[in-house]
């Protein structure tokens, strides 16, 4: 089996930490895997994303975290920004 970095430790924690903290409140659970596998196709030498997404990751789990928590947001680009 191969060797994880520690930023792969890292985002692997992050996961688990997503996972745990969305138990109690319905509909977060899917949202979460559809966005860690959409960015699981980043490459790995693409450090610097991989660590922006890991902050925003972070930022992220501390709201989830929070009582009042009912739902996430999201942001994306339109056809016409790209």
């Amino acid at each position: 089996m191969a060797r994880h970095s520690k930023l792969q430790k890292q985002v692997l924690s992050l996961y688990r930490q997503f996972l745990r903290a969305a138990q109690d409140k319905p509909g977060f659970i899917p949202r979460i895997r559809d966005e860690f596998r959409a960015n699981a196709a980043i490459k790995k030498t693409d450090v610097m994303h991989i660590e922006y997404l890991y902050r925003r990751g972070q930022r992220q789990l501390e709201l989830l975290k929070d009582v009042n928590t009912k739902q996430l947001g999201s942001f994306s680009k339109s056809k016409e920004d790209s």
